[in-house]
């Protein structure tokens, strides 16, 4: 547990200085200095001293509320019916009505009659930050990094113990470290400045003004634009302390009972292991093609859990293989069951996923995993990834990423003949495996700025629209934009419009692979020029794959896309 302890600390504490803190750090600032602002008196008159404590219960408040509201608030809320969000306009609610009470002594002093009846107490605005902080625990969204998932999803699905609550709190302290250190230099400088003392009518209303500000800017979801234009420059300090025991699966996620034995598993083995008790499925929104299942239910047969995403390329090579497995061995005892995690937005969507689910001609159970619940579950880190579960509902194998489908057939083969020893299998069906080495092939290439990584243009790549122009040398395995570009965090979309004298919409790429292909949604036409000649394409619907470009051999070329408008180019995939 003490490593536990110490990953979730520095985990909050990179959280602490990363650009999501930046809308909380006024009111925090500025929160620990205002009992020297006190109406009232007069500027004459002697000041009394600023309490020392109330900046420590500012953040008291926070990391006790912040703490409360991730492991047992969805519990909560479940319980007593109300929304998920209904905690987090509570919060803004009380930081709006905060904010009009330093502005307005009258509703300052309604705020105060609830209280009124502590004896000796007055809980106010002025005197002690724990409210504040209450109110800011329940608003606060840090960015979410590996510490921060599990704990959420942890509270979200009730598997709540003493690891869970330590991690919380050593989070939570440690993102409050860099908020208490602000909360004193607003204290410290309250009491160094005169000028504080003396103008403590603007300062209130000042302070008041932060509050509502923040109160508005969290209702309109503002904070979260502030951070898609900040590029966030913790994010590899943050990928650094994904929890793990060291296994050879590097796994990610919380460690619980339930899937604890998946720490003994090695990755794409080659014979069969004991990876402990399969976990159940979690969190699922839709289940498509059967009634809900659990594997208790599934006990006595053989279990192939199939993590993919309809539009994820290297998803869509390796369904013809799950699908000839499913084909081939159900009537031998196999289930398939497909968890659908979402690697976009849109892939939220029933329909698409049933559309995806249609075009692929699966026909197997698929559980909607859309709030992650069963990913995290297995602690999974890749699309696709395939665990194997015996008859008596333990993983023995796992397979991460494309490839070793003959391993998989050969285990699977072995586990039907362990569960029905009198059992006649058909003749194995899996040849020789054509997935691309990892590293051969250009990396899968993603267009929003939240995830692009192989962007080689001269602008800044940035959410907004604006007019690009290749460079003059484009570096390999790359791709730079041309023409006018709405970029946005999943997509970028042409901002031309039909018939306007604006140049093209063109995306070029410096590729090496066999095959190209392109993740695209709504409605018009691209123009693909490369190697093979060109090519017009007829887009509509919702996002899916298309190939821009097939040969027999893997070779490097350079693609053109020209893009009509109306349309949303979401990645590049090589294969």
């Amino acid at each position: 547990m003490s490593a536990d302890i110490l990953i979730g600390f520095l985990g909050g504490l990179i959280t602490g200085i990363s650009p999501c803190i930046l809308p909380v750090l006024p009111v925090i600032f500025v929160s620990g200095g205002l009992d020297s602002a006190r109406q009232g008196a007069p500027s004459s008159a002697p000041t009394r001293k600023t309490s020392k404590w109330r900046p420590y219960q500012v953040i008291a408040g926070l990391v006790l509320s912040f703490s409360a509201f991730t492991l047992l608030g969805s519990l909560v809320l479940g319980i007593l019916g109300l929304p998920q969000d209904f905690f987090r306009w509570a919060g803004i609610g009380v930081l709006a009505a905060v904010g009009l009470g330093l502005m307005v002594p009258r509703i300052e002093e309604l705020l105060e009659k609830p209280f009124s009846w502590i004896p000796a107490r007055r809980v106010d605005s002025r005197r002690g930050g724990l409210g504040l902080g209450l109110a800011l625990g329940a608003v606060f969204v840090p960015c979410a990094g590996p510490v921060l998932a599990a704990i959420t999803v942890s509270g979200a699905t009730g598997r709540i113990g003493p690891e869970t609550i330590a991690l919380t709190l050593a989070f939570a302290f440690g993102v409050s470290a860099p908020l208490l250190f602000f909360a004193l230099a607003g204290r410290r400088l309250a009491e160094r400045l005169k000028s504080f003392r003396r103008r403590q009518r603007p300062i209130r209303i000042t302070a008041g003004v932060l509050m509502i500000a923040l109160a508005a800017g969290l209702a309109l979801d503002l904070p979260a634009a502030v951070q898609r234009l900040i590029p966030d420059y913790t994010a590899g300090l943050q990928d650094r302390l994904a929890p793990s025991a060291g296994s050879p699966l590097n796994l990610g996620g919380l460690v619980t009972d339930e899937n604890r034995g998946l720490d003994h598993c090695t990755q794409n083995a080659t014979v069969l292991q004991d990876c402990g008790p399969a976990p159940d499925f979690h969190d699922v929104s839709a289940w498509l093609g059967t009634q809900p299942l659990t594997l208790a239910q599934l006990r006595g047969k053989v279990v192939l859990i199939d993590f993919w995403a309809y539009s994820c390329i290297n998803c869509q090579r390796s369904l013809p293989h799950i699908i000839q497995l499913n084909d081939t061995y159900r009537s031998d005892g196999l289930v398939v069951v497909g968890v659908h995690t979402p690697e976009y937005a849109f892939e939220r969507e029933q329909r698409n996923v049933q559309s995806g689910i249609a075009e692929h001609g699966i026909d197997y159970p698929v559980a909607m995993d859309n709030s992650y619940g069963t990913w995290t579950a297995y602690r999974n880190r890749f699309w696709p990834a395939q665990y194997l579960i015996d008859a008596n509902g333990t993983v023995r194998h796992v397979q991460q990423g494309e490839g070793g489908y003959q391993t998989t057939e050969s285990l699977l083969r072995q586990l039907l003949g362990q569960a029905h020893p009198d059992l006649s299998l058909p003749q194995p069906v899996e040849g020789k495996d054509t997935a691309p080495t990892p590293g051969s092939t250009t990396p899968e290439t993603f267009l929003g700025v939240t995830k692009q990584v192989n962007y080689a243009g001269a602008q800044p790549y940035s959410p907004g629209t604006a007019t690009f122009s290749y460079p003059p040398a484009q570096r390999p395995d790359s791709f730079a934009l041309a023409g006018p570009w709405k970029v946005d965090t999943q997509s970028i979309t042409p901002a031309g419009s039909p018939g306007s004298p604006a140049p093209a919409s063109r995306v070029r790429l410096e590729y090496h692979a066999r095959e190209v292909q392109a993740v695209l949604g709504g409605n018009g036409t691209i123009t693909v020029r490369g190697p093979e000649g060109e090519k017009t394409l007829n887009v509509t619907g919702a996002p899916r794959s298309y190939v821009l470009e097939s040969t027999a051999a893997e070779q490097a070329g350079t693609l053109e896309v020209t893009a009509s408008p109306g349309l949303e180019l979401y990645s590049f995939t090589f294969g």
